[in-house]
């Protein structure tokens, strides 16, 4: 008990020497304040310092628990202990159920008792606080895993031309969520759809928008919406959705037909790399979505051999540090990547590649990084 503080809240001046008396004879150390009424103790900011309160309940204008209420009102989190003279155990009961740590009865406990009784206080209260902590932490790590449903998605894609493998890593500290994004689904006619995105920002807000933005691009293809007019449609749902109206989002689209040329379209973000040899595709990018009312976002035409590969990103991929000093990555350091790692195989290349970057960063990522890596389906 060496150094810790106690608080007593006692109006009579004959218990509290005798408290304090009891106390100093077992642990001298400990320091105790004293206070004579509960508008002290709030008025007074005195539970700000103590681990533990002794707490008389005769105070002037009290009745019953009404003084233990008050102290826990003030500092939900105060250990208190209960010192008075009513030997009563149904009320004993009532104040343990209250939130007391303990309840005890003046002139039946010793300074051993007292000092017994703050200690196992103090710990109960500390181990009622770490559960409480815990449980507090799993909701928000369950709520946390049910948002990461709709960010990070299962791409639909049976009975298509198209497999997809995926990477997702939020930059945030303690989070798994953050504002990219990524889907990849087969629409009506049969054409694979794919599109990785990027909200401007890192907090729950852009996380949020990021999830509701994906799920209305598949809402949009899985109802037949023609192709050129997705991202119109997309930027509606941002421009009426988001909380701040400089928010922005960057998006990569791919549509790949059956047989046929694909097509990319870009609005503001990192063009995908075709695989076999590595090489970054180079659509015109437009502007971001939430930027401007009547953008157009031209296609670029695609060109897919046999056994082809496109990697699409976002830019928290390539902002780290590069093999040039004081330099990012860039888009050219991650086709050198790609060269080195031409031969792994396409369902470890995705998290082989965040390997890599972070080796030339140093580090985890500070951005967050998402990944969809498409290739043709095996016959």
């Amino acid at each position: 008990m060496s150094g810790r503080a106690v608080l007593l809240v006692e109006d009579d001046p004959g218990d509290a020497f005798l408290v304090g008396e009891l106390l100093a004879e077992v642990e001298p150390e400990l320091r105790l304040t004293v206070a004579t009424s509960l508008a002290e103790v709030v008025a007074g900011d005195l539970l700000s310092g103590p681990e533990c309160v002794l707490l008389d309940l005769n105070l002037p204008g009290t009745h019953g628990l009404e003084g233990l209420h008050a102290i826990l009102r003030a500092d939900a989190g105060a250990a208190v202990c209960v010192l008075t003279g009513l030997d009563d155990e149904h009320l004993g009961v009532a104040a343990v159920a209250a939130g007391a740590q303990d309840y005890l009865v003046k002139g039946k406990v010793d300074g051993q008792v007292l000092i017994r009784a703050i200690r196992y206080a103090v710990e109960r209260r500390r181990a009622e606080t770490s559960a409480l902590r815990l449980r507090e932490e799993r909701l928000v790590a369950a709520e946390a895993t049910r948002l990461e449903r709709g960010l990070l998605p299962t791409p639909l894609l049976a009975g298509s031309h198209v497999a997809a493998r995926s990477f997702y890593r939020s930059g945030r500290a303690r989070s798994v969520l953050g504002g990219d994004f990524y889907d990849a689904v087969r629409g009506p006619d049969g054409t694979v759809h794919a599109i990785i995105g990027d909200v401007c920002g890192h907090g729950p807000d852009e996380a949020a928008l990021g999830a509701l933005l994906r799920v209305s691009w598949r809402a949009l293809v899985l109802a037949g919406v023609d192709e050129p007019q997705v991202l119109p449609k997309l930027q509606q749902v941002l421009v009426s959705e988001r909380h701040d109206q400089t928010l922005f989002t960057t998006v990569c689209t791919v549509a790949i037909p059956p047989d046929g040329e694909g097509l990319v379209r870009l609005a503001g973000h990192p063009a995908p790399v075709s695989l076999h040899p590595p090489r970054q595709v180079e659509p015109m990018i437009g502007l971001p979505l939430g930027i401007a009312a009547e953008t157009r976002w031209e296609a670029e035409r695609l060109s897919l051999h046999p056994g082809w590969s496109l990697l699409m990103f976002t830019d928290g991929l390539i902002e780290g540090k590069g093999p040039m000093p004081d330099e990012p990555l860039w888009p050219e350091g991650l086709i050198e990547l790609l060269v080195a790692e031409s031969a792994t195989p396409a369902e470890d290349l995705p998290v082989r590649l965040v390997e890599r970057v972070q080796e030339l960063n140093g580090g985890p990522l500070s951005d967050d990084v998402a990944i969809l890596l498409l290739t043709a389906a095996a016959p």
